[in-house]
């Protein structure tokens, strides 16, 4: 009975909670490492219950560099998602989940590709990026850095 009615209390106070305590309750952020025309990108993206999403990323290399953009997503199908860049280029995109909160993905830029990863760490993102030539990724404390190879 008494697990009956902590289920019962956790409904209703997830019911009258409204604004931002309530998409706290329905949504996750994650961070956002992308390739974008051979540049590092970094960000973050949140996912919403209902497979809906935004992401906001910024060039590594010039900050002032910004892309925002819109996703949805199912377990079943995957997700797909369109992205536009302060300096005019844009992108649509499709992702795979690996789990519900991370995952990797592809595109299309009006200049380039784009591949990228989304709630995998530093450590783990560089195995689902795809580099410019000569190019690799290093760590820069939690983050990465694009440098020379070699």
């Amino acid at each position: 009975m008494n697990r009956l009615s902590a289920i019962l209390a956790a409904c209703i106070t997830t019911g009258s909670l409204t604004g931002p305590a309530r998409a706290d309750l329905l949504s996750a952020k994650g961070d956002v490492f992308a390739i974008l025309a051979g540049e590092l990108f970094v960000g973050e993206a949140e996912g919403h219950l209902d497979g809906s999403g935004t992401l906001a990323i910024h060039s590594q290399k010039t900050p002032t560099l910004t892309c925002t953009g819109k996703f949805t997503s199912s377990a079943e199908a995957g997700g797909k998602g369109q992205l536009s860049c302060s300096n005019g280029n844009s992108a649509t995109f499709q992702f795979k989940r690996l789990t519900l909160r991370r995952g990797y993905g592809t595109g299309t830029l009006t200049r380039g590709t784009m591949s990228f990863t989304y709630g995998l760490s530093a450590d783990e993102a560089p195995r689902y990026l795809k580099l410019p030539k000569n190019k690799q990724l290093k760590r820069d404390g939690s983050g990465l850095q694009l440098v020379a190879s070699g």
